[in-house]
């Protein structure tokens, strides 16, 4: 049988943080030179990495449509064209492009005048624009906005999972709560713990994981016995009791 499930206490929840900086140090996220450009990487890393987001950027750059008035101006097309290297291209072209349309409709083009904008409102605006869901419209909210928002990815839930932290299949908010229960709603801390959650996902917790150097081990997990395959009881061997 499948592990009991616990919820995470906010002692652990802190002690993995206090781990992950010790290891890390301050990773300074997120990449970007504006406010827009923030948004525009956000946009554009959905189902890619981010490398792949910073060639596409540094064409809008050098065509000089990283501004709002740049962006909607430029074709769909031409736009398409120009974030080729972060795939899905004419979905996130569209996607960007939807951006535009709420930026001007709302905000007459004017991120200044978005920023006035409560969260409490704010947040489910970004949710209704077509392509932006929780996780866009949260890194959004976080790193251009300075909301106190945390940012939920599947780096974040592939390590609660594999620490049987959270129960599979767990929903966007049911992670989110986690963190916001445990954690001051302070931007600088939440900025900091979701970067760091994402260098564990890139150099440990990976789809192949390096757990016996990984600096979470031992912090917790109720895994009775260690598969050999994955070492939390997370692989499909686990699961199916094999």
């Amino acid at each position: 049988m499948p592990p009991v499930m616990v919820q995470p206490t906010p002692s652990i929840i802190r002690e993995i943080y206090k781990r992950l900086f010790k290891k890390f140090g301050p990773q300074g996220w997120w990449p970007g030179r504006t406010r827009f450009e923030i948004i525009v990487g956000a946009i554009l890393t959905q189902n890619t990495n981010w490398k792949n987001v910073e060639q596409a950027i540094a064409n809008l750059r050098r065509a000089g449509v990283l501004t709002p008035a740049g962006m909607n101006a430029v074709p769909v097309k031409k736009l398409a064209a120009l974030i080729r290297p972060a795939g899905y291209f004419n979905v996130k072209a569209r996607r960007l492009k939807n951006f535009m349309e709420f930026l001007c409709r709302d905000y007459r083009g004017s991120l200044a005048q978005m920023a006035k904008e409560p969260l409490v409102s704010l947040r489910p605006k970004l949710l209704s624009v077509n392509g932006i869901g929780p996780e866009t419209a949260d890194s959004i909210l976080l790193y251009a906005f300075d909301r106190s928002v945390f940012v939920v990815d599947a780096y974040t839930k592939r390590f609660l999972y594999r620490h049987n932290l959270i129960s599979k299949g767990a929903d966007y908010h049911a992670v989110q709560e986690v963190f916001s229960r445990a954690l001051l709603p302070k931007v600088k801390m939440f900025n900091e713990y979701h970067a760091l959650i994402v260098r564990l996902g890139k150099d440990f917790c990976r789809p192949h994981p390096k757990c016996e150097a990984c600096p979470l081990n031992n912090v917790h997990y109720s895994v009775q016995k260690r598969c050999p395959k994955c070492y939390r009881g997370s692989c499909s061997d686990c699961q199916s009791g094999a």
